[in-house]
């Protein structure tokens, strides 16, 4: 069985998905009844399911009124997508937000799952083993390097 985070993460991409619009609006606290957990629980989703690294932008707006943005950055054409993409990487990215990179990509149907795989087998900590911030540097070096040949036309 999922996980409450998985859950809300799945929710709210099928939101989107469904949306004429690359964006949606929910309130924190209406998810928050909604899977039966708590409001952190549901930042805790959107820091980690729905940084910038993944795709998307989260705006807030506290208050009464207040909601929560979700905007998903849709990818130009194929050679800006590779800047955007080694902008995105910078020069230092985590494990975990080059996993989160990887799964857009294969999400967005612009890698195979066979392709995502082999990326996250070279970029992750068993494979490079430094210490930080050595591997955070290698690793966006590597991902920006797979990156560009697997989308190069």
């Amino acid at each position: 069985m999922s996980n409450i985070s998985d859950l809300v993460e799945h929710y709210l991409k099928k939101l989107l998905a469904d949306s004429p619009h690359n964006y949606i609006e929910v309130q924190r606290s209406e998810l928050a009844l909604r899977f039966n957990c708590v409001p952190s629980q549901i930042n805790y989703v959107l820091a980690t399911r729905f940084s910038t690294g993944q795709g998307y932008i989260v705006e807030s707006r506290r208050g009464g009124g207040g909601f929560i943005r979700i905007v998903k950055i849709p990818f130009n054409q194929q050679a800006q997508l590779i800047l955007d993409l080694c902008e995105i990487i910078g020069d230092s990215i985590s494990q975990t937000e080059a996993e989160g990179l990887i799964k857009r990509l294969q999400e967005e149907n612009l890698i195979t799952r066979r392709e995502a795989r082999m990326m996250q087998a070279a970029i992750g900590r068993d494979t490079l083993r430094l210490v930080l911030p050595a591997r955070d540097r290698l690793r966006a070096l590597i991902l920006k390097g797979m990156v560009t040949a697997v989308l190069r036309d």
